[in-house]
């Protein structure tokens, strides 16, 4: 929250093509931004967000939120590929970046955005929703980093999710426009594995991708998976859209973090046939199996932007990091087997 006397962080909204929009727009609103202005071109969209935040005037176009002198910060859910151009073009008139995952479609996208980065000194933030706004994920990040389980050595993400595919727009299975399934969604595995572990150089080992069962979606690859290896330790990442329509919410994400004295597992959305709700993390250390809700745990990703914005510090998440962890999902999407459904085993 801004200190007393301090002006709050004033931000405007350029793209709602992503419902996360809703969610970073609430994570600003909540740590104490002020939302000034939104622009989309479709009406849809506009009536929606407007509903939603009748605060906040709809621009005239990107370019007055971009030009606006008073405006600190833009965030962005707009198509895929659109991000880093609207990145690009933020920093390019002196302001801070959010964009929704994935930031960067293109390995060229990302190394543009880092080279306007380097020369403008601001702020290009991915929204790693599946960290940032996940309350287990922050409490696990505390419990790590307080050595509740020794030294990291290895984390398995998996993150299947729910296709609903009369719901998605026709750019979600266009792949040069959503940028393949490691780089969208393996993105955020990717953060978490860098951040549990601790690395601050990675590789990627291997990777895979298929459309397994989605013929009548010829661009869509609904399988995907990846092998890293860091200077802080390894991980393995799956991703998937084959969450089941019996399944009370959209994807049974999970990950294990294994040390060298225990491990922590996450159930983050939902604890199959147990335990009511999302947020459940699993501790076994050298004395004892515990169980801790997380459902009250503080997510500070919100407060520790605005500040950064403010301060010109990176509290909520190094710029490296931001920008290794696109890298690394790109690199993996660049470089992986396309597995055609008849080499994938039943």
């Amino acid at each position: 929250m801004a200190a007393p006397g301090e002006k709050p962080v004033r931000f405007g909204v350029i793209g709602l093509n992503h419902n996360h929009i809703y969610g970073m727009t609430d994570l600003l609103l909540d740590a104490g931004g002020e939302l000034a202005a939104f622009f989309a071109p479709e009406p849809e969209l506009v009536a929606e967000f407007a509903r939603r935040y009748p605060q906040a005037p709809r621009a005239r176009s990107a370019e007055e939120i971009l030009e606006s002198s008073s405006i600190d910060l833009v965030a962005s859910a707009s198509i895929s590929d659109e991000r880093a151009g609207l990145g690009v073009s933020a920093m390019r008139h002196g302001k801070d970046y959010l964009a929704d995952k994935p930031g960067f479609t293109t390995l060229d996208q990302l190394a543009q955005a880092r080279a306007v980065q380097r020369e403008t000194g601001r702020i290009y933030s991915v929204c790693y929703s599946e960290r940032f706004q996940n309350r287990a994920t922050v409490r696990a990040g505390e419990l790590v980093q307080s050595g509740a389980i020794g030294r990291p050595i290895q984390t398995v993400g998996l993150g299947p999710h729910r296709l609903n595919a009369a719901s998605r727009p026709a750019w979600f299975f266009e792949r040069s426009r959503y940028g393949g399934i490691l780089a969208d969604i393996g993105s955020h595995q990717a953060d978490q594995f860098l951040f549990f572990t601790g690395s601050t150089s990675a590789e990627v080992v291997a990777s895979q991708v298929a459309n397994v069962a989605h013929p009548e979606y010829p661009e869509l690859e609904d399988f995907g998976d990846m092998l890293l290896r860091g200077d802080g330790g390894r991980g393995y990442i799956r991703v998937d859209w084959f969450t089941p329509d019996g399944l009370g919410t959209w994807g049974d994400g999970r990950l294990t973090i294994l040390g060298t004295d225990g491990y922590i597992e996450l159930r983050k959305y939902i604890d199959l046939a147990g335990r009511p709700g999302g947020d459940h993390l699993f501790l076994v250390d050298k004395q004892e199996t515990r169980y801790i809700d997380c459902r009250g745990q503080d997510l500070p990703f919100g407060r520790q932007l605005l500040n950064d914005v403010r301060n010109r510090t990176e509290t909520a998440m190094p710029q490296a990091h931001a920008f290794l962890a696109s890298e690394l999902a790109l690199r993996a999407q660049a470089m992986a087997r396309s597995l055609q459904p008849e080499a994938v085993p039943a």
